[in-house]
């Protein structure tokens, strides 16, 4: 019996594992050959045959961002897979025997090893032995002390040149209107446009600078979209649907094992406000009462209403602190959210970023100086402290925390005086050295 189970079920398993296990070198160079021809259709594609270099193409930083991207990405899945490729080789038996048809296969199943090999290393050796390429200077520093890709394919190791912090390397074609020469830059940036305009070209560079640049706008207006409409959904998706039934469900097992006493209020500072609002509607009742000559109330009536309306105050303050429990962990299942879909979008926050400079650095210099000064005044200016006051206020009740004044009054004195200096080292650091003109135009119209 137990011969047969072996035989019927356990023996099939340990040759379909074995199968596997046999073709697993075959699979993860299989799978390194595809990102090397995703590398090479970008190069044909995007940049002529050429490497994937801003040398080699005129795209904008963004769109050169996206490319390289995908390039480290392929190129770190190279370089995974074949050490995957190579390990798993020396771990395969021996071969028996094997027949005149199987040693042919077995020979065009090598040279077709070999081809794409061969393939592999022509499409990563030019991003491993140029030195200028990001990318395989991020993977070494990233897998040091790892064999890198050229010592995986049998290829002897090319040295690094290390370069010193202090001098960078220059581009070898420098624009003659970028050096200091006899005739004025002046001249050559006017030579420069006029062949501009002269190139039959210039119309579709201008074209395709365009749908870049409509392309950056679509991307960044949408990453903004996303930035507020998720963790807003999320927020409100998991309230009602996830957050609030879990706290629902525990409010009413609370309540099953501790039905003397039923706490309607999450703090002090709400049953205060339940019991000023009893203290009015108290006195409105007995203010009514005595203007009401006709047919006045009884004391035992009064005292009815009031009862009435002081139930209504519990239940009513009651769903407010169960309220702010579910706020604390939707705001924090909310965070998880966006902290997610900055991780996830790297790509579309370099176009925001450039999306942002391009408009902030194209602004005029009185309009940068208004944006800046009216920032500064709202959250760093002499009326700020009520702003923030009312935010904290409003953050403890979102959260049904009693409002700390003192911790209030200490955050209004600190945080806007680190904002500020944060703002004016900006200002002293980037902002002078980019736009001198619009510091001079903000001091003039602080001043």
């Amino acid at each position: 019996m137990n011969n047969s189970v072996f035989r019927n079920k356990i023996y099939p398993l340990l040759q379909t594992a074995y199968r596997w296990y046999s073709k697993t070198p075959e699979y993860f160079l299989e799978v390194a050959y595809q990102a090397a021809l995703k590398i090479k259709a970008i190069e044909d594609e995007h940049f002529h045959g050429n490497k994937i270099a801003p040398s080699t193409a005129s795209y904008s930083s963004s769109v050169m961002n996206y490319f390289q991207a995908d390039l480290q990405k392929q190129l770190q899945i190279i370089e995974i897979r074949l050490k995957i490729f190579n390990t798993s080789r020396t771990f395969l038996p021996v071969s028996p025997t094997k027949t005149v048809d199987q040693e042919s296969e077995e020979t065009d199943k090598i040279n077709l090893i070999l081809e794409r090999l061969r393939f592999i290393d022509e499409v990563t050796s030019k991003y491993i032995e140029d030195d200028q390429v990001i990318y395989a200077d991020k993977l070494v520093a990233k897998n040091k002390g790892s064999t890198s890709l050229s010592s995986i394919t049998n290829k002897p190791k090319i040295k690094e040149k290390k370069q010193l912090p202090s001098t960078r390397q220059q581009p070898e074609n420098r624009s003659k209107a970028n050096t200091t020469g006899v005739l004025p830059r002046s001249i050559f940036n006017t030579i420069n446009r006029l062949q501009v305009e002269l190139d039959p070209n210039a119309e579709q560079d201008v074209v395709q600078k365009f749908r870049k640049s409509q392309q950056r706008t679509i991307i960044s207006v949408r990453f903004i979209l996303l930035l507020i409409v998720v963790p807003i959904l999320t927020h409100q998706l998991s309230k009602a649907f996830f957050v609030g039934p879990l706290v629902d469900k525990f409010q009413l097992l609370e309540r099953l094992h501790n039905s003397e006493e039923v706490a309607f209020f999450l703090n002090y500072e709400m049953e205060e406000e339940a019991l000023n609002e009893l203290h009015k509607f108290e006195e409105k009742v007995r203010f009514e009462n005595l203007i009401n000559e006709s047919n006045p109330l009884s004391k035992e009536q009064i005292k009815i209403k009031i009862q009435a309306e002081a139930k209504h105050l519990a239940e009513r303050y009651k769903k407010n602190s169960d309220n702010a429990l579910k706020n604390v962990f939707a705001d924090i299942l909310s965070v998880i959210a966006f902290v997610w879909l900055l991780v996830i979008s790297k790509r579309d926050i370099a176009v925001l970023k450039e999306f942002v400079d391009n408009i902030v650095y194209g602004l005029s210099d009185s309009a940068k100086a208004f944006i800046i000064i009216l920032f500064t005044d709202v959250f760093v200016g002499f009326h700020s402290p009520h702003g923030w006051e009312v935010i904290l206020e409003g953050v403890s009740r979102h959260w049904g925390l009693p409002a700390n004044h003192e911790f209030i009054f200490l955050f209004i004195a600190t945080f806007p005086v680190v904002l500020d200096t944060i703002f004016k080292y900006w200002i002293f650091r980037y902002l002078n050295r980019i736009s001198p003109s619009a510091v001079a135009t903000y001091r003039n119209m602080n001043e």
